[in-house]
């Protein structure tokens, strides 16, 4: 696709939450309209943030963030905002315009189409599931017809069907496209051009190509730099032996000593900033509480088949070492199924009493966003101490100082790393776990799958990543939509 004018420019913006501790600095970047573009990058390297700048959220510290006259940007955010949980879906997408508009209805079933879901208008979002949901936040944000298109984790809780109309859909798509994605495979299906974020460094890079020939860019640029680094240490080292040999003579000797720092010195600063390929997460172990007795005990589910409730009997008991996988398509009721079972709500589902259970919420509701990293740690702990609590942290790439930040400037992947750190200190008997791979640096999900296939206790998950699934070896199942 042949692109056009410069739609959207960063000029030497930089951005920090913290006080002298900038997030990006002097971040400089073009996009043309019509691009696809990935920006990609560590956990907390700022990617949200960017987005936020562009849509007007944030606003950098210096520099300018420039988009041209008249052009419209929507988002398609990744979590519901909670204000709007309660409003029918007509209602919902009443709030992307600024006035009535007497079409509305029309408008709602072109769009839905577009996003191939198929709900009533009056169906509240909050009696949605998570990947009904997330059609419906992509689906808001083009029904406003925007000329950049904000897509942030838009794979998220989509089942395989959902993902192949995404990507259909954006392949035909003549208008800028901006996507944050940890599905590599999604994103090198339509991807022009990668927005690279080091978190190291605070640089932004811009290249040009699909997802996996820029990995690749990226991998033999670092591995050049690491080698004119290398070069540029060795020649440092030789000099100072001699600086140190020579500074001791006189005359000449002593000049040439002066000559050498002169060298010494030019070379440290012809040194490079390296970009950092992601680090990968250790292996971790989640040990279970001792339980002997069942941990679960399901006597009736309730699916959603044509947007009504279709109630079925069953008789399953979950013991230590069981692991439930719970399937079915989006919209069946699976998210329900397990908010209820953990909330306790759900009549036809009980988690016995005295069990500890760790829940790891798609969209991280079970967070106080308001509470530090540290406290979030300390909380699910019967007797925190310091050095554990920073030590987990640190496994799971929360540095201390980022432990003693609020959770709400956390990225969304580093949301999700604290919930596994908060995993390994709880202990839990009960493991729930609702698209446990939401929002994860690819690299990390193999070792998050091996602790969980490793994990001793009771497990009850659902997830549409089949490769992940696979991993985990799960004793039964349960399909919703038989």
């Amino acid at each position: 696709m042949n692109h056009g004018d410069v739609i959207l420019r960063f000029a030497n913006v930089t951005f920090e939450y913290v006080e002298d501790r900038p997030l990006l600095e002097d971040a400089s970047f073009g996009v043309r309209e019509r691009a696809k573009v990935t920006i990609m990058g560590q956990n907390g390297a700022g990617k949200s943030t960017i987005f936020k700048m562009i849509t007007g959220e944030l606003k950098p510290k210096t520099g300018s963030v420039n988009i041209r006259p008249g052009a419209k940007v929507a988002i398609a955010q990744q979590v519901m905002p909670e204000e709007m949980m309660d409003k029918s879906v007509s209602d919902y997408f009443a709030e992307a315009f600024e006035d009535r508009k007497y079409d509305l209805d029309r408008r709602v079933d072109e769009i839905l189409d577009v996003v191939n879901l198929k709900v009533p208008h009056e169906k509240l979002v909050r009696d949605l599931s998570g990947g009904q949901r997330a059609r419906l936040l992509l689906a808001f944000a083009l029904i406003q017809n925007p000329d950049i298109l904000l897509l942030d984790e838009p794979t998220n809780n989509l089942d395989a069907e959902g993902i192949f109309h995404l990507t259909y859909f954006l392949q035909s798509y003549e208008k800028t496209v901006i996507v944050i994605s940890h599905d590599t495979d999604f994103l090198n299906s339509f991807t022009d051009s990668v927005l690279h974020l080091d978190v190291f460094t605070q640089k932004v890079n811009q290249y040009v190509g699909d997802y996996y020939a820029v990995v690749e860019q990226i991998a033999a640029q670092i591995e050049r730099d690491r080698m004119k680094n290398a070069r540029l240490q060795k020649e440092i080292i030789d000099r100072k032996e001699k600086v140190n040999f020579f500074a001791n003579k006189g005359g000449k000797m002593r000049k040439l000593a002066s000559k050498l720092r002169e060298e010494i010195e030019e070379a440290e600063d012809n040194k490079v900033d390296t970009l950092r390929e992601d680090k990968t997460l250790r292996g971790f172990t989640i040990e279970p509480q001792e339980w002997k007795e069942d941990v679960v005990k399901i006597t009736r589910i309730t699916a959603i088949k044509n947007h009504e409730p279709v109630e079925k009997e069953v008789d399953i008991k979950l013991r230590r070492g069981q692991k439930l996988l719970i399937t079915g398509p989006n919209g069946i009721g699976k998210s329900t199924f397990i908010r209820g079972l953990a909330s306790g709500m759900n009549p036809g589902a009980q988690i016995m009493s005295g069990v500890k259970v760790g829940y790891y919420r798609q969209d991280f509701s079970g967070l106080d966003y308001n509470q530090s990293g540290y406290e979030a740690l300390k909380s699910v702990m019967e007797v925190g101490d310091n050095e554990t609590i920073y030590a987990v942290g640190a496994h799971f790439f929360l540095t201390s100082a980022l432990l003693k930040q609020p959770i709400r400037t956390y990225s969304e992947g580093q949301k999700g790393l604290l919930c596994y750190a908060q995993f390994v200190l709880q202990e839990p008997a009960l493991l729930i776990l609702d698209e446990p791979t939401n929002h994860i640096n690819f690299r990390h999900i193999p070792v998050i799958a091996e602790a969980l296939a490793e994990y001793e206790g009771t497990m009850i998950m659902v997830s549409h990543v089949q490769d992940f699934v696979d991993k985990i070896k799960f004793t039964d199942e349960l399909d919703l939509s038989k």
